[in-house]
């Protein structure tokens, strides 16, 4: 997923309005924040396999760190009491550690079976990608009602609080139909160092946050 996932950030911000939602798109993103740097370091591979599934061209097909259940457990528990020790908010840090779950549990329904259990173990996957308008669909209404959810949840204090968030949600949009008629990359670096820029989503949504507040 791509926008499913920012879409976890929003929900969770209704189950921890104290938590920033900058912290919380970064622990729902947290999986695809590492995955580029471990690229990089060649410590995972992908390859690019146009066919491979009908949404991406991608075979992603040696991840065991950032992708694998069982080391997905151990970021989300390390994340989940960093947290909990920095902010002294235990509820805030149990929140932040499901997030960081919730974005293998989204990959598990879109990706096909090439998610693996523990690191070399059996690979898992229900494949919602095969299909690109079921894709579109169950991504973009998951986007939306979690976008709803947050709109209930915070107001804007001023005039940033409101323009800040709608170029966000726009400019995801934007990139998720772009995924959909882009040609595949042109190599695995420049995956990686695309992927990177995924970055830039945790201080655009904290400098949201800041601009607001939630409701009564």
């Amino acid at each position: 997923m791509f926008i499913g996932h920012h879409a976890a950030g929003f929900v969770s911000k209704r189950l921890a309005p104290q938590v920033s939602l900058g912290t919380l798109f970064f622990a729902t993103m947290f999986l695809d924040l590492l995955w580029p740097v471990l690229l990089l370091l060649d410590l995972e591979h992908v390859r690019i396999d146009p066919g491979n599934t009908a949404f991406t061209p991608l075979d992603f097909y040696d991840y065991p760190i950032s992708h694998s259940l069982l080391t997905v457990l151990g970021w989300s528990v390390l994340i989940g009491v960093a947290y909990g020790v920095v902010r002294k908010n235990r509820r805030g840090a149990t929140i932040v550690g499901a997030a960081v779950l919730s974005h293998w549990v989204l990959d598990f329904v879109t990706h096909r079976p090439d998610l693996p259990l523990w690191p070399g173990g059996p690979l898992v996957g229900l494949g919602l990608w095969s299909s690109v308008p079921g894709t579109v669909i169950v991504e973009s209404l998951f986007f939306l009602a979690t976008l709803a959810l947050y709109l209930r949840t915070t107001v804007a204090r001023d005039r940033t609080g409101s323009i800040a968030l709608w170029a966000l949600v726009i400019f995801l949009v934007l990139i998720f139909l772009a995924n959909l008629v882009s040609p595949p990359p042109p190599s695995v670096n420049a995956i990686a160092w695309t992927a990177l820029l995924a970055w830039l989503f945790v201080p655009w949504a904290a400098w949201i946050d800041r601009h607001r507040q939630a409701r009564a």
